[in-house]
């Protein structure tokens, strides 16, 4: 071969060589954490969510994310540590849920990007300095909006016009609960309806909680959801349900779960919105610089299958006004 040829070769070959070596290159597999002070029951919805969310947004799991899941199973002392362990993981983002779960996050790490999906009372609790300016690395989704305590007892009444006394089930330990509670008892002052505490702070409380309400002879029973209330739903609905206690929450797993109502934020919803977050971070957005964002859909589902056990006709306007209704 003649040397110019040989030459003309070589320059072929040194073009070539960088786009077969590029083409051989893998995209980005990035580490998604997952936290939550509640148990894995329903991690394969939460993933499934999440996973749903992410793909419409161009992610597919297993390619360009993987999920690395913690559950501190109610056991408050654990989230620390699986907090840590999550940034020992090197997770490029952590999705928290609830409100413990991001508050331990952020106790855990000031560089690893914190996606809240739904808590309670982010700058109340500390967690971002305020909702539009969010600062350092923690930013997602409020659950919080003011009133809903109010409209929860403005329910029983329309159902039960001559209500005075009603229990209200809440997890003392965590700042969410303890911000409805005070927001419903100022609302029962309003409405004259003497409102009776039931405080958990643990799953061994609850039995001694829910007699305090048959004792105390309460005539309805609102349950503020948070992780250890929603891993005790059933329990909690088949005590009002013997008990003949017309029930409310804000999850609507609780009706599900054999409630009688609930009424708050769609926690879908707010996961779902919550992916936009994760992409947009993935993405090269800080979460200092996204705003966090409130509830925009709510819902009242009602169980007429609780009713009728109940004994209890729910009125055409309440029934028409209802988002769902179990049957």
């Amino acid at each position: 071969m003649r040397r110019r040829d040989l030459i003309a070769l070589s320059g072929i070959a040194a073009t070539i060589w960088p786009l077969g070596s590029r083409g051989q290159q893998t995209e980005k597999v990035y580490k998604i954490g997952i936290l939550s002070a509640g148990s894995p029951s329903p991690a394969p919805r939460l993933r499934f969510v999440f996973r749903d969310s992410l793909r419409q947004l161009g992610w597919m799991q297993g390619k360009n994310f993987t999920f690395e899941s913690k559950f501190a199973e109610n056991k408050l002392d654990r989230l620390p540590g699986l907090a840590a362990e999550l940034v020992s993981l090197d997770v490029d983002v952590i999705i928290a849920i609830g409100t413990l779960a991001p508050i331990a996050a952020k106790q855990a790490t000031s560089t690893i990007p914190i996606v809240m999906t739904s808590a309670g009372d982010p700058t109340g609790s500390g967690l971002v300095a305020s909702l539009v300016r969010p600062g350092e690395n923690v930013t997602g989704l409020s659950l919080m909006v003011p009133d809903l305590g109010a409209k929860r007892l403005e329910l029983l009444r329309e159902l039960l016009p001559e209500i005075s006394r009603v229990a209200i089930l809440w997890n003392a330990a965590n700042p969410y609960p303890a911000l409805v509670f005070k927001e419903t008892l100022s609302a029962a002052r309003t409405l004259g309806i003497d409102l009776q505490s039931l405080e958990v702070r643990a799953p061994a409380d609850l039995d001694a909680a829910l007699a305090a309400a048959t004792h105390q002879r309460a005539e309805g029973l609102i349950t503020v959801g948070d992780p250890l209330t929603f891993d005790n739903r059933a329990k909690i609905a088949e005590f009002a349900a013997g008990g003949r206690l017309p029930s409310v929450s804000d999850l609507s797993d609780f009706t599900e779960a054999g409630g009688l109502m609930s009424y708050g934020a769609d926690i879908g919803d707010l996961f779902r919105r919550g992916m936009s977050f994760v992409d947009r971070i993935l993405k090269g957005a800080k979460p200092a610089d996204l705003p966090v964002e409130q509830p925009t859909k709510f819902e009242l589902v009602i169980n007429l299958k609780t009713a009728e056990a109940l004994g209890l006709t729910v009125p055409p306007l309440l029934l028409a006004r209802a988002d769902a209704v179990i049957e």
